[in-house]
């Protein structure tokens, strides 16, 4: 009989660890990077054994429409060379002996052979191309286990012995840092746990506030029954919202309200700019360290190389990943924020389902800035709690970029045609607003929108406001991507220009100012 599911949320709370327990957790983390070596090690033997199989050939010759015969001779070879989660499990409670029985139990043990199974049945399905084994400088830097009775576990004391939380692991009781005055922590420690999941992060030097000598911070997240905490400023709207996402903007156009045209996580741009002078900085003293390894042209010669890294590279990497983590942090809060904001305007969105994974190729920089495939998840897990509904439907069907609701005819476009505007009347109107203003009138059943007169004159009047809004942003100085589609007014002009009231004029190959 199956488990009923319950929903689960996370909390996470920072850990106080004294040098002798941090030197414990090191050994602790240690041992669990071999165990899932091994484990994967076996994983990946077990399936290139099955894949050997002349079944296997048979099984994928097997058409797709023949899905229970297909599906049936496929579990026969994985019951047959043992490739499923649980039989993995048997054998990391053989594996485990010796000394990594001292650092591990059986729980950590098998949800390391959980985790090995996954990436390997990644590359059986086709998923993935190859796993990767946990090197010692990589190190593996979360463990968990399977509920909170044995093994890593949470205790938190009741009032009268203190209100303090620990975390139990082996001979270790690790004390966590609790701030009862927020409503969001005293929230999630009010549920049940079903499990703990212990955490280490590289802060960027052994100095750093909460770090062992090596330069190492531990949390404890704990998996909580419920749903989490929601702040009485977040309030559930009504309405309908299109949306129109792109690699770094988005289009919200509501049925009623404001339409808003933006570009998303813009308060990035300063942690950009840190971000390629740390690489910089990295690229320079690897060169530095290893003249031997580059060519006259100053590219990496080929060949296996040992790279030699000085302490001063180490340094700096060590500050480049604390700078991504920060960066990453900041992005999350900036996507909660702007998810927020959507939610609070109505609790049924609709937007086009879309291909992140396809956007990483043509657009790679722009994808690992912005996150727009975490921001939807995201988006997709709030209005799910909040008891929305949110239609992703497939662009084949719906083609809103080409479609115009006026003639009722589909015009194909090139991606660098930015405006729509019909021989029928309607336009010129910004495409991404456009297209989220016929998400919203979207009908479900057919994929074609249904829009009346006077729906369009209202709308209009709120898309032109828009793109008014877009228009001051630039004037204001802010770079705007080239997809909005207009030019970036202000946004070239140095500050002194902006400043100062001369007249200039070009003379002599340089420019002087005249007296006015």
């Amino acid at each position: 009989m199956k488990k009923s599911k319950t929903p689960t949320f996370l909390l996470e709370l920072p850990l106080q660890v004294t040098s002798q327990q941090a030197k414990h957790l090191r050994s602790h983390f240690e041992a669990a990077r071999c165990l899932y070596n091994a484990l994967l090690g076996e994983a990946m033997k077990r399936l290139k054994r099955m894949r050997a199989d002349a079944r296997w050939q048979q099984a994928l010759l097997i058409p797709k429409t023949h899905q229970q015969e297909r599906q049936a001779l496929f579990s026969q070879l994985r019951q047959a060379y043992g490739f499923s989660e649980y039989a993995l499990h048997a054998y990391a409670t053989t594996a485990r002996t010796s000394w990594v029985a001292s650092h591990l139990d059986s729980n950590t043990a098998q949800k390391l052979a959980t985790r090995a199974y996954q990436a390997a049945n990644r590359v059986g399905l086709g998923q993935a191309r190859q796993v990767r084994f946990k090197s010692r400088g990589r190190g593996l830097d979360s463990v968990e286990g399977k509920n909170n009775k044995q093994g890593l576990r949470f205790v938190l004391q009741t009032p009268e012995e203190g209100n303090q939380g620990f975390l139990l692991w082996q001979q270790d009781r690790l004390a966590a840092l609790i701030d009862w005055d927020d409503a969001l922590i005293k929230h999630g420690l009010d549920q049940r746990i079903k499990y703990v999941r212990l955490l280490r992060r590289r802060a960027s030097t052994p100095h750093a506030q909460g770090a062992d000598c090596e330069g190492d911070r531990y949390f404890v997240q704990l998996a909580l029954e419920g749903v989490p905490y929601q702040k009485p400023k977040h309030q559930v709207g009504t309405a309908t919202v299109g949306l129109d996402l792109g690699p770094s903007t988005i289009a919200i156009v509501p049925e009623v309200g404001e339409a808003r045209l933006l570009s998303c996580c813009r308060e990035l741009k300063a942690d950009k700019q840190k971000k390629r002078r740390l690489q910089r900085k990295l690229d320079r003293e690897r060169r530095a360290n290893n003249p031997q390894h580059y060519d006259h042209r100053g590219r990496v010669k080929k060949g296996r190389l040992r790279w030699r890294e000085s302490k001063g590279y180490k340094a700096t990497r060590r500050r480049f990943a604390a700078h991504e983590r920060k960066l990453a942090s900041h992005r999350k809060s900036l996507h909660g924020r702007l998810v927020h904001e959507i939610v609070r305007t109505g609790k049924t969105v609709i937007t086009e389902k879309l291909s992140y994974k396809a956007w990483q190729k043509q657009y790679g920089k722009s994808v690992g800035a912005h996150a727009p495939g975490m921001f939807m998840e995201h988006l997709r897990r709030t209005v799910a709690r909040t008891g929305g509904i949110l239609h992703e439907v497939p662009t084949r069907s719906t083609k809103l970029s080409q479609y115009c609701h006026g003639c009722g005819t589909y015009d194909k476009k090139k991606l660098s045609e930015r405006w729509h505007q019909c021989s029928c009347g309607i336009g010129p109107v910004q495409r991404d607003l456009y297209a989220a203003f016929l998400a919203v009138h979207l009908d479900l059943r057919t994929f074609v929108p249904s829009i009346a007169h006077q729906e369009w004159e209202s709308a209009e009047t709120r898309l032109r406001a828009a793109i008014e809004d877009v228009q001051e942003r630039a004037t204001a100085g802010e770079a705007l991507p080239q997809s909005f589609g207009m030019p970036r007014v202000g946004a070239r002009l140095p500050k002194s220009l902006g400043s100062c009231q001369q007249e200039l004029r070009y003379r002599h190959e340089r420019v002087e100012a005249l007296a006015r």
